[in-house]
């Protein structure tokens, strides 16, 4: 299965922001064990080259490793050649889009209004990130003239809300502090707290 059908599939992306880089393995794994398989970590986190290179090759069996917080091509190109699968954006850069692409990776940036919706998907992105999400009435409107374009609401979504914005047409879901809170220290209770938070997430949209 492609990439962008597995993340569709699996459907939450779990965002890894300013995690201790030793820390993120296992941080991944927890994750893994509650049944989300997709993570993404941002570029402005410690040595997130080297950490996307080393969570990549210890889990490419079973999790997707993505960059986020991708601001330019030459960004793009460093993670993929990291080993980054996806590449999200907090904003829509049509070089960052070719980059992507041209090395035949899944293309996420960000964009909100209906316009920058539009001109996102047309220059060939895979999946819209509608940041921030506001709310799920708003993922509705949107799906309202632009149903055939897939978005992901990042930066708003949480265990209260994420079905509501499956059932307004959302394909897939980033989240981050909600799930992943990088200010907790990394113990054995707290990578338990994790698995059965993502589980809890998973389960509230199945």
């Amino acid at each position: 299965m492609s990439v962008l059908n597995l993340i569709i599939k699996h459907k939450i992306v779990a965002i890894i922001r300013g995690a201790q880089p030793g820390d993120v393995l296992d941080i991944v794994n927890a994750l893994n064990n509650g049944g989300i398989h997709a993570v993404e970590i941002t570029l402005n986190s410690a040595y997130a080259l080297q950490v996307i290179k080393d969570v990549a090759d210890a889990v490419k069996d079973t999790m997707i490793v993505g960059a986020g917080t991708v601001l330019n091509a030459s960004s793009a190109l460093a993670a993929i050649d990291a080993g980054a699968q996806f590449i999200i954006s907090p904003s829509f850069d049509i070089e960052t889009i070719n980059t992507t692409k041209n090395r035949g990776v899944v293309s996420i940036p960000g964009s909100y209004t209906a316009t920058e919706i539009l001109k996102a998907y047309d220059a060939g992105a895979d999946i819209i990130k509608v940041f921030p999400a506001s709310n799920p009435q708003y993922i509705k409107d949107i799906r309202g003239p632009l149903s055939h374009i897939p978005l992901m609401p990042t930066g708003g979504v949480n265990i209260s809300n994420i079905a509501a914005f499956q059932d307004a047409g959302a394909v897939a879901f980033g989240i981050g502090s909600s799930l992943v809170d990088s200010k907790q220290k990394v113990t054995k209770e707290y990578l338990s707290f994790i698995t059965i938070r993502a589980a809890e997430f998973v389960k509230a949209i199945s």
